[in-house]
């Protein structure tokens, strides 16, 4: 799924699903979906805590980051708004990339067959709610050590940690969620 401009101000997520996922068949006529988007997450040990040495009052925990987009369900049942789609959807993935490549670089028929796959979906986000635990209800210290041990981890997973309970430090994030 990725962002696109909605009609006015509101966001839509436009993506597709294969056809023999039920999803674009069974979605309630004017229901409300849920799309979860999950940022890093990682298992925090007490005994990495400043802390643990003076109080012991310390416990596992799990740090995590994710936003979840409410909106309704549209079926895109279009052969040419599913095209558009994967290439726009294409395109952004790609957008990086020294060669990107292109839907139109597969052969045609090639890429009609895949085309008929899937069902275009997309959904106007009428709310979107963010949640994070990052650490940020931690004293400094305890924060600099989870950091420290994240870094440590020398994981993808870990080092994303890191810069989220970073982040709180750097901009005070005492206790909040967004």
């Amino acid at each position: 799924m990725y962002l696109a401009a909605g009609e006015g101000a509101q966001p839509v997520l436009q993506g597709h699903v294969a056809r023999a996922n039920p999803l674009w068949r069974e979605a309630p006529p004017d229901g409300e979906v849920l799309v979860i988007f999950q940022g890093p997450q990682h298992y925090i040990s007490p005994s990495w805590y400043a802390t643990k040495a003076e109080t012991g009052k310390v416990v596992p925990t799990w740090n995590y980051a994710v936003v979840h987009a409410h909106g309704q369900l549209q079926v895109k049942d279009d052969p040419d708004w599913v095209r558009k789609q994967m290439i726009s959807l294409t395109a952004q993935q790609e957008n990086n990339f020294t060669l990107p490549w292109q839907v139109d670089d597969a052969p045609q028929d090639f890429t009609e067959q895949l085309i008929g796959q899937v069902a275009g979906i997309e959904i106007p986000v009428f709310r979107w709610m963010g949640k994070w635990k990052v650490s940020q209800n931690q004293p400094v210290g305890n924060r600099d050590s989870v950091v420290a041990h994240l870094e440590q981890q020398n994981r993808s997973d870990s080092e994303a940690m890191a810069e989220y309970v970073l982040a709180t430090r750097r901009k005070g994030k005492e206790g909040h969620s967004e």
